[in-house]
C-alpha cells in the first residue's frame, strides 16, 4: 500500500478535488508504465512467514545500506525505502512490494523488476530468506501471519470486522501484481476505465495464482479473486457508474467522497477516522479533527483507500491479478500497455465491451474468478475471448515500436508469450499447480515453496 503524502495546501472547494485528477492529464508523449507486485517472504528451512524484525526491517535497512535506497520512517521504525521515482514497501502481513518507477517501455519496466528482485534475493538468501510469488498465502493461517508496525494497518485491521467478510484475508494473505496507467484527458481516462473494469476479470483469469487456502484446495482459479469480491461494498467492485452518460472526473470524486474514512495522516501518525465522511472534513466537520480542513495530501491518502477493480489517482491502476513468478511479472504491464496505449486497439477493445450490461460485468467477475479460463463470455468461451483480446494487446504494442536494446525484439509483444502459452494450452498458472498437487507432490503442499521461489 502507499506510502503516506504530505503538505498540498488547504481544500478550500470541491472543484480541488477535481482538479487534482485533471492535474494527471498528459501529452501521450508522457505517458509512463510503473509496474507494482508484492510477494511473500518466509524461511527456508520452517516454511513460515517473515517477521519484521526478524526478516523486513533487515532487509529494508540492506536495500539502504547496500544498494542506496532512502529510509522511510514512522514513529522511528523503517517501513519503507525510496530511490529514483520507485519504493519499497511492505503489506501488513510482512509481503514485500515493489512500486516502480514511471519509465517509458516494458523493457526498462521489465529490467526495474528483474534488478529489484535480485537485489532483495542477494540480501535474503545468506538470512535464509526466500520470497514466493502467488495470489494467497497456501497454508498459513491468519494467526501465523505477522503484523506490520503501520498505523493504517492497526485502523483497517480493526475496521474491517464491520464490512464484509474477508478483509483480513485480502490484508495479510493476498499479493497483486498491478500497473499503472496514465490519460490525456477526461475522455480518454473515461474510455480507459471502462475498458479496464470491464476486463479486469480477463487479467485475473489470465493470472490466476490462488488455487490453494490454508492447506488444501480452495475450488477457485482465484482464491484472491474471490476475497475482493467478498469485501466492504463501498469502496471496491467494479463501478457501475462509470459505464452511465455523465461520467467523468467529477463523477469519480463524488465516489470517493462517499467512500468512509480510515485515517488522517498528521505528524507521522495515523488518526482515527474510521467510517467519518470526508464530505464533513471539507467542511470543518470531521470529528476527528475539529474544525480543521484537509490538505491535498489527505485526499491523496483517501484515495488509496478505495478499492474498486481498476482505480484513478493521478493516473489509473488495474487490480485485477494474482501475484505470481517472475516469469509472468512482466506479462501484465504489457497486456495492459497494448489495450490501452494505442487508440486502434484502445477502439477495438471498446467496442467489445460496448453494451455489455452492470449485471454482466460482475457475473464475468464472479466467474472469471471461480472458473477462470472455462468461464463463459456473453455465450463464448472465457479463453476465445482472452485470444481476441490478446490479439489486441500485441496488435497496440507492435503499433508502439518499442525495440530492445540490443536488437533482439523487434517490439514489447514479446512479454505477452507466457499468456500465449497459457491460451495454447488451456493451462492457467493454478491448473499447473493443481496437477502438481495431485501429482508429483502427492498432496504434499509444502512442496510449492521450493519449486516456485524467486
Amino acid at each position: 500500500m502507499s506510502i503516506p503524502q504530505s503538505g498540498g495546501g488547504e481544500i478550500e472547494s470541491y472543484d480541488q478535488l477535481v482538479e487534482y485528477f485533471e492535474k494527471g492529464n498528459k501529452p501521450k508523449s508522457d505517458w509512463r508504465i510503473g509496474t507494482e507486485h508484492e510477494k511473500f517472504g518466509y524461511f527456508r528451512e520452517t516454511q513460515k512467514p517473515i517477521g519484521y524484525e526478524n526478516g523486513i526491517k533487515p532487509i529494508l535497512n540492506a536495500l539502504a545500506d547496500k544498494f542506496g535506497w532512502e529510509r522511510v520512517l514512522e514513529d522511528g521504525k523503517i517501513i519503507g525505502c525510496v530511490k529514483d521515482g520507485a519504493n519499497v514497501s511492505l503489506e501488513p502481513g510482512g509481503q514485500l512490494e515493489l512500486s516502480g518507477a514511471p519509465v517509458e517501455s516494458i523493457f526498462e519496466t521489465c529490467d526495474e523488476v528483474g534488478d529489484h528482485l535480485k537485489q532483495v534475493r542477494s540480501i535474503a538468501e545468506p538470512m535464509g530468506i526466500d520470497f514466493i510469488g502467488l495470489g494467497t498465502a497456501p497454508i498459513w493461517s491468519h494467526e501465523d501471519m505477522p503484523v506490520m508496525p503501520k498505523g493504517r494497518y492497526r485502523l483497517m485491521t480493526d475496521y474491517m470486522d464491520k464490512v464484509g467478510t474477508m478483509g483480513k484475508v485480502m490484508m495479510y494473505r493476498t499479493t497483486t501484481v498491478q500497473v499503472n496507467i496514465d490519460f490525456s484527458s477526461e475522455a480518454d481516462m473515461v474510455k480507459k476505465l471502462r475498458v479496464s473494469l470491464a476486463l479486469q476479470p480477463i487479467a485475473n483469469a489470465l493470472f490466476a495464482n490462488s488455487p490453494f487456502f490454508e492447506g488444501k484446495p480452495n475450488g477457485w482459479q482465484s482464491w484472491r479473486g474471490n476475497v475482493w469480491n467478498n469485501l466492504d461494498p463501498a469502496r471496491t467492485g467494479m463501478l457501475p457508474f462509470v459505464f452511465e452518460d455523465g461520467m467523468g472526473f467529477s463523477r469519480y470524486a463524488d465516489f470517493a467522497l462517499d467512500v468512509p474514512m480510515y485515517f488522517v495522516y498528521r505528524d507521522g501518525k495515523y488518526i482515527d477516522a474510521r467510517g467519518m465522511s470526508f464530505r464533513d472534513f471539507l467542511k470543518g466537520e470531521l470529528p476527528a479533527l475539529p474544525g480543521e480542513k484537509p490538505q491535498i495530501s489527505d485526499w491523496a491518502d483517501h484515495l488509496t483507500t478505495c478499492f474498486p477493480e481498476a482505480r484513478i489517482k493521478k493516473f489509473m491502476e488495474m487490480r485485477g491479478a494474482d501475484g505470481g513468478p517472475w516469469s509472468k511479472l512482466c506479462a501484465l504491464p504489457a497486456f495492459w500497455v497494448g489495450i490501452l496505449y494505442d487508440d486502434q486497439a484502445l477502439d477495438a477493445a471498446y467496442q467489445l465491451i460496448d453494451g455489455w450490461s452492470a449485471e454482466m460485468r460482475q457475473k464475468l467477475r464472479m466467474d472469471a474468478a471461480k472458473y477462470g479460463l472455462r468461464a463463459n463470455v456473453n455465450g463464448q468461451s472465457l479463453s476465445m475471448f482472452a485470444k481476441q483480446i490478446l490479439d489486441i494487446s500485441a496488435g497496440g504494442l507492435s503499433s508502439r515500436g518499442y525495440a530492445s536494446q540490443n536488437g533482439k525484439h523487434a517490439d514489447e509483444s514479446f512479454f505477452l508469450n507466457p499468456l500465449r502459452e497459457i491460451l495454447d494450452n488451456g493451462q492457467s498458472q493454478s491448473d499447473e499447480l493443481l496437477a502438481k498437487f495431485n501429482g508429483a507432490w502427492a498432496g504434499d503442499l509444502s512442496k510449492i515453496y521450493a519449486e516456485y521461489r524467486y
